[in-house]
C-alpha cells in the first residue's frame, strides 16, 4: 500500500475566476471576458491575448445564467442587440431575428465567441446549451482522480450549423472536439464558425451519411476519447412535431427556425440514443462517457430501462431547468469503473423519478460535534491505514482522504483467508498482473459547520455496490465519538 499526505493544488482550493477586465460586464452583470483576439503560434496552437475565457475558472461559468440575462446591460455592450430590443427593454422571442441576435450577443459577451447562422437552421439558446457543458464538466471531473481542467477529447454527434457545443467546450476547458453532421449546409456553417474563432487546431469537423456509424472512432483514427455528446432530434415525424406545437396553450417561448433534418428522425430521440447505446456495447471503454441531452422526460425512463437490460450499472441522469419554462434532461453511461458524484448522477429530484436513478454513491457515516472532529479524524486514519489497500492519501488541511482496494480487505472473511494463507493452510491468492487494479475506490471527508460535523463516504470506483455498502458498515462499526 502506498500512503501519504498531500496538499491540494492552489487551483483545487481556489477554483474561482483567475482574471477579468475591470468594467467589462457580462450579460448577467458579472465581470466577463472581452472578445478575445487570436493569433497562431509556429505550431499552429491558438494563443488568445487579453482575457482568455478558458483562463477565468469554472466559478464564472457556473454562475453565468443563474439569473436571467440583463437585456439593458447587453444593449450597452452591443449595438446590434440594441437594434432588436423593444422600447420597453424587452425582447420579442417570437421574432427569429431577435432570438438569433440574442444568441450571438450572449456568446460574444459571456464567452468571447463569434458565430454566423443561417435563417433556416436551429438557433441554439445559449443558457440551455451551456447547462449541458456544465454537467459534462462535472461528470468528467468527478470520474477521475486527476485534478480538473486537463486536456480531454470529445465527439459531438450532430454538431449543427452553430457548432455550439465544441465552441462552448473549447471556451471553458482545454478540450479538443470532433463534430459530425449529415446536413451539408449545417456542416458548411459549422466549419465557418470554427474558423471565425481560430479553433481549427482543436475542432475537427466531419460530414457523414445517415447510414454511417454515429461514433466513427476507426474512421477518425481517434482512440480512446473521453466523451460523446449529442442533442438528437426530438420527434419521430413531421406530424408529431406539428401536433406538439398545436398542443401548447401559448405560443412558443422563442421562435424555432430548425430544419426537418434537425428536428425529426425515425423513432425520435429514443431511437437515436439507442443507436449510440448499441454502438457503445461494442466500443465499451474506448469512450469514457456516452451522453445525450433529451427533450422528453419519458425518454429518460425508456433509456434507463434499456441500459439496465444491457447490464450497464454505471450511469447518470439529470434535469436541466432554465428559467421557468424550459426543461431538458440528460443521460450518460460508462463501461468504466469510475463513479460520478451523487449530485451529477442523481440529478432528477422529483420523487416520481426515483426509479430511474442509479445507485447511491455518497453516505453519511457519522454525525459528530465540532469538538470531536480531531478525534474522529485520528481514528479514521488509524483504521484505514491498517487495511491492506492499493493506495491511501490523507489531506490534513481538508480533512479528506482517497483510497483504493483490490477487494473487501476489511471483511472478516478476507481476514480469515489471510490468516490461513500466512499459516500455510491455504494457497496464497495469485497476484494480479495489473498491480493498480482495484475493485473499490473511495473517498472520505469530514465536513465541519457551526452546528456540527459529519463524516461522509463516497464511492469513487468499482462496479459492486455491495462492497461500498460493506465498507460503509465497517466504518460505522469501528468509529466512536469519544
Amino acid at each position: 500500500m502506498t500512503t501519504g499526505k498531500r496538499k491540494a493544488p492552489d487551483d483545487e482550493l481556489n477554483p474561482g475566476p483567475r482574471s477579468a477586465e475591470p468594467g467589462n460586464q457580462s450579460a448577467t452583470g458579472r465581470t466577463g471576458p472581452q472578445t478575445p483576439s487570436a493569433s497562431q503560434t509556429a505550431s499552429g496552437a491558438v494563443q488568445r491575448s487579453g482575457t482568455a475565457t478558458f483562463e477565468m475558472g469554472d466559478a464564472y461559468y457556473r454562475n453565468l445564467y443563474k439569473a436571467e440575462p440583463d437585456f439593458k446591460q447587453l444593449a450597452k455592450q452591443d449595438d446590434a442587440f440594441t437594434a432588436v430590443l423593444k422600447g420597453n427593454g424587452q425582447l420579442d422571442f417570437s421574432d427569429p431575428a431577435a432570438v438569433m441576435q440574442l444568441t450571438k450577443t450572449l456568446l460574444s459577451a459571456d464567452f468571447g465567441l463569434k458565430i454566423d447562422l443561417p435563417e433556416d437552421r436551429l438557433c441554439p439558446p445559449v443558457p440551455n446549451r451551456h447547462n449541458y457543458i456544465l454537467w459534462l464538466k462535472d461528470l468528467l471531473d468527478s470520474t477521475s482522480y486527476d485534478a480538473p481542467g486537463g486536456k480531454l477529447s470529445g465527439l459531438d454527434i450532430g454538431t449543427g450549423a452553430s457548432c455550439i457545443y465544441p465552441l462552448l467546450g473549447c471556451a471553458q476547458r482545454p478540450w479538443v472536439f470532433v463534430g459530425t453532421d449529415i446536413d451539408p449546409k449545417s456542416f458548411s456553417y459549422a466549419k465557418k464558425n470554427v474558423e471565425l474563432n481560430a479553433l481549427q487546431s482543436r475542432i475537427r469537423l466531419l460530414l457523414r451519411k445517415p447510414s454511417d456509424t454515429l461514433i466513427p472512432l476507426d474512421d477518425l483514427s481517434v482512440d480512446p476519447i473521453d466523451f460523446v455528446m449529442t442533442n438528437p432530434p426530438f420527434y419521430v415525424s413531421d406530424d408529431e412535431l406539428a401536433s406538439s406545437a398545436r398542443k401548447k396553450a401559448r405560443p412558443p417561448h422563442s421562435a424555432c427556425t430548425g430544419a426537418p433534418v434537425e428536428m425529426v428522425c425515425e423513432g425520435g430521440e429514443v431511437a437515436f440514443v439507442s443507436r449510440i447505446l448499441e454502438e457503445s456495447l461494442a466500443l465499451r471503454e474506448r469512450v469514457r462517457w456516452y451522453t445525450s441531452m433529451l427533450g422528453k422526460v419519458s425518454s429518460v425512463e425508456v433509456l434507463v430501462e434499456r441500459l439496465r437490460e444491457k447490464g450497464v450499472d454505471n450511469f447518470a441522469v439529470t434535469e436541466f431547468v432554465q428559467g421557468t419554462k424550459t426543461r431538458r434532461w440528460a443521460v450518460g453511461w460508462s463501461f468504466g469503473a469510475m463513479r460520478p458524484s451523487q449530485e451529477v448522477a442523481r440529478g432528477m429530484k422529483a420523487v416520481v423519478w426515483r426509479k430511474v436513478l442509479p445507485a447511491v454513491v455518497e453516505v453519511e457515516i457519522l454525525a459528530l460535534p465540532v469538538l470531536a472532529v480531531g478525534s474522529v479524524a485520528k481514528q479514521l486514519q488509524d483504521i484505514v491505514c491498517a487495511l491492506e489497500l492499493v493506495s491511501w492519501e490523507w489531506d490534513d488541511e481538508k480533512l479528506q482522504g482517497v483510497g483504493r482496494a483490490r477487494e473487501n480487505v476489511w471483511s472478516r472473511a478476507w481476514r480469515r483467508k489471510k490468516m490461513r494463507e500466512e499459516a500455510g493452510q491455504a494457497d496464497p491468492a495469485p497476484r494480479r498482473q495489473d498491480e493498480g487494479a482495484c475493485a473499490f475506490g473511495f473517498s472520505v471527508a469530514i465536513r465541519v459547520e457551526q452546528s456540527g460535523g459529519s463524516l461522509m463516504c463516497r464511492w469513487r470506483e468499482g462496479h459492486d455496490q455491495a462492497i461500498f455498502e460493506s465498507f460503509c458498515g465497517f466504518l460505522k462499526g469501528r468509529l466512536k465519538i469519544e
